[in-house]
């Protein structure tokens, strides 16, 4: 491996901001359930979905983030730093627990529909609300779609360590990352959830691998350059592997493509877990990114084009741009419920949510550009 104080460039790579935000729309469009425009999300046509590009960019930018102070001002100080940033998302998940089940709660009583209670999974708060927010503020109770934060949290509880090991030891590290993932999987390690005997929804002991993944390739870039011999090797690999994938995906939703399934590979290929990210999910997240690599390269001209802001600065102000798809990705459900589930409304549900994200992040851009430039010329 090279030296990471060679590895990053000063230079900010727009994909990193373009796919994350483009993960947080399709999040948004496939947390709206019966949702016609969630087939244009990359779930749909393989085994894994925007969490992993989410959590794989998050590694790779909290090791950009981080890589300076830890090599010039070390791990204490660090540690505090990025626990700071760790304070910052425990405020803003609860802030959004408050506002998203009081948001809940007053649908459901404008509506006379307790429903909406038992279905974002919100009426352990009725039947016993102060164990309820007890768990709430130990991150173990979560409503439906609030599981990505608290799992993010964790993951960053945890990195100053990782950070510092990846930076000396990579290989070590590497190692301690794989050995974790493996051993929350054979046996089904995981933190604790409410109700007791349940259990996270995104087990941070499996999905700290991919974030590790990212921090690594952002510190050793050098690892992305195979060989030339192997490039087309891992190039037809890599879609082969999408391909097939896309293909078992296709027998989900078309049942008469089952029988060229064989029984044997069905019985172990399923089921595909997601909580423990299983190896399925990991390896076609993995084969993605090396054909996304290949086919968008750094200097892309296309990411420099007005077009791409929308999504590009959804990236940029990612915390706040997730949190208003929450709100709105249960405002959509909800007007589908109550309005119909006409394709022109699902059009305009999805639309709107993803115009107002992209508003909100424009609005924090200019914000912040107009505040910098105060700073400056003061």
């Amino acid at each position: 491996m090279s030296s990471p104080s060679q590895a990053p460039t000063t230079s900010r790579d727009l994909r990193l901001d373009f796919f994350r935000g483009l993960a947080l729309w399709w999040i948004f469009l496939n947390h709206i359930p019966d949702n016609i425009f969630s087939w244009a999300t990359v779930r749909n046509y393989g085994f894994s979905d925007a969490t992993e590009i989410f959590v794989f960019i998050s590694g790779y930018a909290a090791a950009l983030a981080y890589r300076r102070p830890m090599l010039q001002q070390g791990m204490v100080f660090t540690t505090l730093h990025v626990w700071r940033r760790c304070w910052q998302l425990y405020v803003a998940h609860l802030i959004l627990f408050l506002f998203f089940t009081a948001q809940i709660a007053y649908v459901a009583e404008r509506f006379g529909n307790p429903m909406y209670m038992e279905e974002m999974n919100v009426t352990p708060l009725l039947d016993t609300p102060h164990l309820a927010l007890l768990d709430a503020l130990m991150l173990t109770f979560r409503p439906v779609n609030m599981d990505v934060l608290p799992m993010y949290i964790v993951l960053l509880l945890a990195f100053p360590a990782m950070l510092w090991m990846l930076l000396r030891v990579p290989v070590i590290a590497s190692l301690l990352s794989i050995g974790l993932y493996m051993v929350a999987r054979v046996f089904e390690i995981n933190l604790p959830a409410h109700p007791p005997g349940n259990s996270w929804i995104f087990n941070p002991f499996a999905w700290q691998l991919l974030f590790v993944l990212g921090a690594l390739l952002a510190l050793y870039p050098k690892l992305r350059d195979y060989p030339v011999r192997l490039t087309p090797i891992i190039d037809l690999l890599a879609l082969a592997y999408v391909l097939g994938a896309g293909f078992i995906v296709a027998t989900w939703h078309l049942p008469q493509l089952e029988r060229w399934v064989p029984e044997n590979l069905a019985i172990w290929m399923y089921p595909i877990d997601k909580t423990n990210l299983d190896t399925l999910r990991l390896v076609h997240f993995l084969a993605l990114a090396h054909l996304t690599l290949r086919l968008v390269p750094r200097e892309a001209g296309w990411l420099q084009r007005t077009w791409v802001w929308p999504v590009m600065l959804c990236g940029r102000k990612s915390l706040e741009v997730f949190c208003l798809g929450i709100f709105l990705s249960f405002v959509g459900h909800l007007v589908l419920i109550e309005l119909g589930n006409d394709v022109w409304l699902q059009c305009a549900v999805s639309g709107t949510g993803i115009g107002i994200m992209a508003s909100l992040a424009y609005v924090l851009h200019w914000y912040g550009s107009r505040a910098a430039a105060g700073r400056r010329s003061g």
